[in-house]
């Protein structure tokens, strides 16, 4: 059988189980790589290369140092004062519970900060009378959309770097995603002030899956109730700077798994809490996809759905137009499965659509990656959205009443900011 036609029964396998998660989605992605390799399309050398990909250790060292971040109490402290400042007034509270959430959602866990801040959240709105809700929906939404900034921040972002660099292809620095993420960011934030908070439904606190939270917060590496050490406080917020800082200066010289050795060699982390901080099934599911877009790539496999899709399109489709219907894709998938299983399904596909229209590919793949992060339409789209889901008394409604147009927005302002960030034109 031909090595495309393998590759393409693969692909659809592996997105049937990423929609359904029959089984783990980490377990997917490996599984997949493992047949390419078993029916011959991928040299067993190539089969498991995506976890030595030099991203793959960016994104690990980023987790530890997330994880730092939360279990020295910064995180939440850092976020508990600046939600305390903001006052018991509804609409000043929900900008600084957005800010804040949107600052330490683009270089940590988006999950950790909503566990973090989410009983502080409630026992304001309780004191105040202020309905829970209304505070909670733009927790979530601040959440998503502070991923968006940064390279690590969601792992989408990742996901389509790692595609770039596999097709050996100018890929995206670490602040590049700034100059889409920083505008929607503001956007949302606004609309969500000033328009938004309409659409959020009135209701009381519900009870919080305590369970939940504190799997959510052991997961982003807190959930410790010992006193915290202001001193590993300190620490684990100037390795951070200098992280931020090597990464806008381009310090390659200085590689970032030495600042994530530093958080244990310092006392924020133990070693057993730096490997369990490891989102592993990203890390896997990132590595396990690598191949098979390696896979797609070298078998032709890629460029035949790209055809069809172009095809569909007429004979000489516009960028822009195949850009919105692809955002439209990633967006739709991520509301009902993984982002990162969106991205990661989709990446590969994008790369091949623009080089076969003559497009440059990294205003596509921004488009796709910022799509897979604007999950804010269902409560299964991503752990933020599950978690408030108890504590705001909310429906499945709800979330697509106050979702549904924030996707338009965040489709508007990308097919307008993106081209002229990064244009079409190769």
């Amino acid at each position: 059988m031909d090595p495309a036609i393998i590759t393409l029964c693969v692909l659809a396998v592996a997105a049937f189980l990423f929609i359904t998660e029959l089984i783990p989605l980490a377990v997917t992605a490996m599984a997949a790589c493992t047949m390419l390799g078993i029916l011959g399309v991928l040299p067993s050398k190539a089969v498991y290369a995506g976890l030595s990909n030099s991203t793959v250790v960016l994104f690990g060292g980023m987790f530890v140092i997330g994880a730092a971040m939360f279990k020295t109490g910064l995180a939440e402290a850092i976020g508990i004062a600046v939600v305390k400042k903001a006052g018991t007034n509804e609409i000043p509270l929900m900008a600084a519970i957005m800010i804040v959430t949107i600052v330490l959602s683009s270089v940590s866990s988006n999950t950790g900060t909503v566990a973090c801040l989410m009983p502080v959240i409630i026992g304001i709105c309780q004191a105040a009378k202020i309905p829970a809700s209304k505070e909670l929906m733009p927790l979530a939404i601040a959440a998503n959309v502070g991923g968006t900034i940064t390279m690590i921040g969601t792992p989408p972002n990742v996901i389509v770097t790692g595609a770039l660099t596999t097709a050996g292809l100018p890929t995206f620095g670490f602040f590049e995603f700034a100059a889409i993420g920083i505008p929607l960011s503001l956007v949302i934030t606004v609309y969500t002030l000033f328009i938004g908070r309409h659409m959020i439904a009135a209701k009381s606190a519900g009870a919080m899956d305590e369970e939940a939270l504190k799997a959510a917060k052991e997961e982003a590496g807190g959930g410790g109730d010992a006193p915290k050490s202001k001193t590993k406080m300190w620490i684990s917020g100037l390795i951070l700077i200098g992280v931020v800082l090597c990464m806008a200066l381009n310090l390659k010289t200085v590689p970032l798994h030495t600042a994530a050795v530093l958080c244990v060699i310092t006392g924020c982390l133990k070693e057993k809490e730096a490997y369990a901080g490891i989102d592993w099934v990203t890390i896997f599911l990132f590595a396990g996809m690598l191949s098979v877009a390696s896979a797609m790539e070298k078998t032709g496999a890629g460029k035949m759905i790209a055809d069809t899709v172009v095809s569909m399109m007429g004979s000489n489709p516009n960028p822009y137009v195949l850009t919105g219907v692809l955002f439209l894709i990633s967006n739709v998938l991520t509301q009902f499965m993984s982002n990162t299983a969106s991205a990661a399904l989709l990446a590969p596909i994008g790369i091949s659509i623009a080089q076969s229209i003559g497009a440059d590919p990294k205003p596509v793949l921004m488009a796709l990656g910022i799509a897979a992060s604007c999950a804010f339409a269902t409560p299964m789209a991503t752990p933020p959205n599950t978690l408030v889901l108890g504590p705001g008394n909310f429906s499945f409604n709800d979330y697509a009443k106050v979702g549904v147009p924030m996707c338009v927005i965040s489709l508007i302002v990308c097919l307008i900011v993106i081209p002229i960030v990064w244009p079409f034109g190769m």
